[in-house]
């Protein structure tokens, strides 16, 4: 399984102190099918721990994911700051996430480059 964040949610996880193994972990509670909120075409929410506390007031993380084999870190929020996203909001990340999920690897690695997403490295 390979985990990518965009350069938008790099931004944030900096800022908010979220390490790579908590986006590591979330990953792996999903691939044992223990995903909080399927929201359909690929795209899932998953909860963060907030770190030294628990995931209830924790973040809540946008990810376009297939099962086995790629999980890309989009969007995120701490639970105190707001409450969900938007019917708007949904549809566009649905969208995308067509669109991401469905790169090829040459189409990948060139956003690689460019910095558009990162890839998290396992440890």
């Amino acid at each position: 399984m390979r985990i990518f964040t965009s350069r938008w949610f790099q931004r944030f996880a900096r800022k908010e102190g979220i390490a790579d193994g908590a986006l590591r972990e979330a990953v792996a509670r999903a691939e044992k099918g223990q995903i909080d909120a399927d929201l359909g075409g690929g795209v899932i929410k998953q909860r963060i721990a907030r770190p030294g506390q628990g995931r209830s007031k924790g973040y809540r993380t946008i990810i376009f994911f297939r099962q086995a084999a790629r999980a890309f870190f989009v969007y995120g929020f701490a639970k105190s700051q707001r409450a969900n996203i938007d019917a708007d909001e949904e549809e566009q990340f649905k969208e995308a996430a067509k669109h991401v999920l469905g790169l090829t690897e040459q189409q990948l690695a060139e956003l690689l480059k460019r910095g558009d997403f990162v890839e998290v490295k396992n440890e």
